[in-house]
């Protein structure tokens, strides 16, 4: 009983004790010290990101033709989900025709203005007639932006040919 009576106490010593081990020099976590945040200046040029190259032109690259997909029917569900460097905004749609492919969130320059982001969820969609159902005619789409594009923006707004929806900050 008294082996016992006394490994108690002396772990419970112990055990109080990695209190002042936790902030010592022992302690390989603390050698490092604790971080420090610091601002960076900007260099006013404007890059989002200086170490990711911009495209160039090139031979082996050719241009990609524009996009010319048609609006989808209407946006159903608009989700801006935070990820670490960014966020992705990912929008669900109901086509009109059955079938669509290809569907994209093309970036709306005429309503992109100081703080608003607008977006057309777009498709190519087949002359195939409607269903009464509208799961053969869902599309989700998906876009990834980073911390330095979302700097700026309040309002993230993506159009469709009968509604449009709007996400706020």
């Amino acid at each position: 009983m008294q082996k016992a009576l006394s490994a108690l106490v002396v772990s419970a010593l112990v055990l109080t004790s990695c209190g002042t081990i936790r902030d010592s020099r022992l302690n390989p976590f603390n050698w490092f010290g604790r971080s420090q945040s610091t601002a960076v200046a900007s260099d006013g040029t404007g890059a989002a990101n200086p170490l990711i190259p911009q495209r160039r032109a090139s031979i082996f690259r050719p241009d990609a033709p524009a996009y010319s997909g048609q609006l989808l029917g209407e946006v159903s569900e608009l989700l801006i989900e935070r990820r670490p460097g960014g966020a992705v905004i990912r929008v669900t749609g109901v086509a009109d025709r059955l079938g669509p492919f290809e569907a994209r969130l093309v970036k709306n320059e005429d309503q992109s203005q100081a703080g608003t982001l607008a977006y057309d969820l777009r498709a190519y969609q087949p002359p195939n007639p409607t269903t009464q159902s509208d799961w053969p005619r869902t599309v989700t789409v998906a876009v990834h932006l980073t911390d330095q594009e979302l700097r700026d923006v309040r309002e993230i707004r993506v159009n469709a040919a009968r509604n449009v929806r709007t996400s706020r900050r």
